[in-house]
């Protein structure tokens, strides 16, 4: 071992040590290694930030904002709502929307497709009393499963595409790993559908921040114009499209004041009605039914990039105490738009303009993003943060799915590469104003692409400096003697045990150039270990940390630690039985 190799080591094995402590966040130990090559002289001076502009990382943040695009349109929930009645017991849901979300993490980033299901799970378990955590799980582990199958899935596939690259000049392409990764995608489905009884039944979800400052249901107003598809509907047929907690709590036309209204009252353009509910649920109702919300006239005129939705709270020496949003003028003062409030313990009767307001209030106030702050503190309102407002942030729009769709068929067809691709894609959602760029900003997934940009560097030194090719010659005489399918397995499982104790990205920049130089040394194409790198660093089943779906999901679903294992332990050895052979069979071992 020379001396560079030694320095090479020894950083990656104290980030190693670093990652698996966890007392540092993962983007700063990934910083401090980049730093520590940098001065051990392992990484040169004007390679040291190529990283952040290498491919990886533009094409992950470009799918997290086509992702998060996706989730906002609300197309997802609107091709799942023929289907949903139909989702009665667990027998039902959980196949439906692991299948579901496993479908949508193949054509986006997983942990996307995830997110966009979660609330439509939580919707069920509330209708139909299914515990939730009888589904968050399965799904998480079908998101993880379904990213295996195309190349922008999940991060490991695009990485390994990389190392690919650099080994014999050609990556893989976008659907490389679909004949695997399908298969495996399967096989797992029909576990999960089968295998969600392990889960115990009676986990509580954990409560978040935003549960504290959810002391009541909202009260809005809207206005229903001529357009709108409420025109002729029952005030009935209105409610049930929220699919939760939501009730139209007075129609009032021209003089008169239906309070409540009757359930087959009917609904004409020109009616203000008062709603109370959620507010992602009335949302929902203002995009499906075609709503106005009346205050919005109010608001600002700026435009949506520069427009900020938040919560926020009446103080105790706010001088909108005994006052109405009418009489202090809010809306000509200040620009803002009162959309919604919420009082604990007393429903909401008079109009939003003519409310008279109390310490302790919580409203959802809509802006110009640079006068909020001064205009909160003149009228003494305490924003609350912890949570991201639905209401007023509509997005209702089938351009991010046609965006995706033209990028999935541009990347079959192999018209331009997939960075170029994915970049695109996050233009042209921008430019739709399917999301604007300080949402974009909020999207991305920081500590990921900075992990990503510190760890390319030392990944390459630890490749140019021959340790890559010496681990191999280590690790090549334990699969002497082995058959193909066993030694792809043996990969595989390494890439498992690694995953749960670091990042999938940082397993497979480690694992990545030794699997190459291993099937180098063994003589064979490098395909068969790189699928098997990748399928093994996508699937940490077993923790919580191992991957942002599993953390995403433990809270809501109210899981411990030891959980994970129940479900993921023989979902793990079912990835293995399956995916060697299927390896084995696609990517042969043959002699270089």
């Amino acid at each position: 071992m020379t001396l560079n190799q030694g320095l090479a080591f020894g950083i990656l094995g104290a980030a190693l040590v670093l990652f698996a402590w966890g007392r540092l966040r993962y983007d700063l130990v990934a910083l401090m290694a980049l730093l520590a090559g940098i001065a051990a002289g392992i990484v040169p001076y004007d390679q040291a930030f190529t990283g952040f502009a290498d491919d990886i990382v533009i094409i992950v943040g470009s799918a997290l904002i086509v992702s998060a695009a996706i989730a906002r349109s609300g197309a997802v929930e609107a091709m799942m709502q023929p289907v949903l009645p139909w989702l009665r017991s667990p027998s039902a849901q959980v196949p439906a929307l692991a299948g579901a979300v496993m479908l949508a993490s193949m054509l986006s980033k997983n942990i996307g497709a995830l997110a966009i299901f979660v609330p439509v799970a939580l919707q069920l378990a509330r209708r139909t009393g299914t515990p939730v955590s009888a589904m968050l799980m399965p799904m998480s582990f079908a998101a993880l499963l379904g990213g295996l199958v195309t190349l922008v899935g999940t991060s490991p596939n695009i990485i390994v595409s990389r190392v690919r690259e650099e080994v014999t000049g050609q990556p893989f392409g976008m659907f490389d790993y679909t004949p695997v990764g399908l298969g495996v995608a399967l096989a797992g489905l029909a576990f999960l559908a089968l295998g969600w009884r392990l889960l115990p039944r009676n986990r509580r979800a954990g409560a978040s921040m935003a549960d504290a400052f959810r002391l009541a249901d909202y009260t809005t107003e809207a206005v229903v114009p001529a357009a709108s598809d409420a025109v002729g509907k029952t005030v009935a047929a209105i409610e049930a499209l929220a699919e939760e907690r939501f009730r139209v709590a007075t129609l009032m036309r021209g003089d008169r004041r239906r309070d409540p209204p009757p359930p087959g009252v009917v609904v004409q353009a020109g009616d203000i009605l008062l709603l109370e509910g959620e507010p992602e649920g009335i949302e929902r109702v203002l995009a499906r039914a075609g709503l106005a919300l009346d205050a919005e006239k109010h608001s600002t005129s700026e435009p949506e990039e520069q427009v900020a939705v938040l919560e926020g709270v009446v103080t105790g020496d706010s001088p909108l105490i005994g006052r109405s949003p009418a009489e202090v003028r809010l809306g000509e003062r200040a620009g803002i738009g009162l959309l919604a409030v919420s009082r604990r313990g007393q429903r909401m009767r008079d109009r939003l303009s003519a409310i008279r307001l109390r310490a302790g209030d919580v409203l959802i106030l809509k802006g110009d993003a640079e006068r909020v702050p001064e205009a909160l503190a003149a009228f003494g309102i305490l924003p609350l943060s912890q949570r991201d407002v639905a209401l007023g942030r509509r997005r209702r729009s089938w351009w991010p799915a046609v965006i995706l769709g033209a990028t999935i068929l541009a990347l079959g067809f192999r018209l331009v590469p997939v960075q170029i691709a994915f970049f695109a894609a996050a233009v042209g959602v921008l430019l739709t104003r399917s999301m604007t760029m300080r949402e974009a900003y909020q999207t991305m997934e920081w500590p990921l692409l900075v992990l990503l940009g510190a760890l390319i560097p030392l990944s390459e030194a630890v490749r140019s400096t021959g340790g890559t090719e010496l681990l191999a010659g280590w690790i090549s005489p334990l699969l002497h003697g082995l058959p193909g399918i066993a030694a792809i397995a043996l990969i595989m499982a390494i890439a498992m045990a690694v995953t749960p104790f670091l990042n999938n990205a940082a397993t497979v920049l480690v694992m990545g150039p030794i699997a190459a130089g291993l099937a180098e040394r063994l003589g064979v194409g490098p395909d068969a270990f790189l699928m098997a790198v990748a399928i093994g660093a996508a699937c940490d089943f077993l923790t919580p940390i191992g991957h942002q779906c599993n953390t995403l999901v433990m809270g809501p679903g109210g899981y411990r630690f030891s959980d994970y294992p129940r479900l993921g332990a023989p979902l793990s050895l079912i990835v293995l039985a399956v995916g060697a052979p299927l390896i084995a069979l696609v990517w042969p071992l043959m002699p270089r």
